[in-house]
């Protein structure tokens, strides 16, 4: 199957394409996170694995473009853009709120008959689990100040004010989508789902990862990690080491 044209470029990046690899990953990113955070991860799975990164609109290249801060517009926009990134087994992998989108992306290819083989949640809590937050109420020097204390952007950013506040845009809008979203009422995915999340999350609490069990008709699983909501940063080889063998086993020749 030939890529859509639904998609130009700019919502699927491939910084280590493997044309010939089995199996294709698919990678959201946090909130106002950008497809580079997953370079890492297409280097260390590259040739085996097709990696492939969402970005989303009003960041780095993006900048200039309208930010959707809404979760179930954003999620049909990134469906309509990977029509086409099917023609192999998919596994999605969402961190934080892309976790959410990653979530509702999976849904809306099981509408049309496909989805991925697995979803990996990330740093979130279920779909169902609600706090009442309002970040992105807040003045810029307090989403700012919400940002480095996740302790999820490049230092060398955080240390930049006249950088960081030039992702204030999208920052506010993703935070706007994840605290405005409201999942459908028993709302499932078929394929199995797999929660990771840090030990000292303060976003995300282990019952409230484990909570994504609710969401979906597959199999679950749950994996904690010692750290905080970025434990990724940290915990990458643990992280991608569970990709690799997920991947691995779905490509393995089934036996008669």
């Amino acid at each position: 199957m030939s890529v859509s044209p639904a998609d130009d470029g700019l919502w699927c990046r491939r910084f280590h394409p493997a044309p010939d690899a089995p199996h294709r990953l698919v990678c959201f990113p946090h909130a106002g996170g950008s497809a580079s955070y997953y370079l890492p991860v297409a280097a260390a799975l590259s040739p085996r694995v097709d990696v492939v990164a969402v970005q989303y609109p009003g960041r780095q290249d993006r900048r200039a473009e309208p930010l959707l801060d809404d979760i179930g517009t954003l999620a049909d926009r990134v469906h309509e853009a990977l029509r086409g990134w099917d023609d192999r087994p998919l596994t999605f992998f969402g961190h934080s709120m892309g976790a959410l989108v990653a979530f509702e992306v999976a849904r809306r290819f099981e509408r049309d008959g496909g989805g991925p083989t697995r979803l990996f949640a990330s740093g979130r809590r279920a779909p169902s689990r609600y706090r009442d937050e309002n970040v992105h109420r807040r003045d810029d020097d307090g989403i700012i100040a919400e940002v480095k204390s996740m302790s999820g952007t490049d230092d060398r950013l955080l240390g930049d004010d006249e950088l960081l506040r030039m992702i204030l845009p999208a920052l506010r809008g993703d935070y706007r989508a994840v605290e405005t979203y409201r999942a459908e009422p028993g709302a499932t995915v078929a394929c199995p789902v797999s929660a990771l999340v840090g030990d000292d999350d303060p976003k995300t609490t282990v019952d409230e990862a484990r909570d994504w069990e609710r969401h979906t008709t597959g199999g679950f699983d749950l994996t904690v990690l010692p750290g905080g909501h970025f434990y990724l940063n940290d915990r990458a080889a643990d992280v991608i080491k569970l990709l690799g063998e997920h991947i691995a086993a779905h490509s393995a020749p089934q036996s008669a």
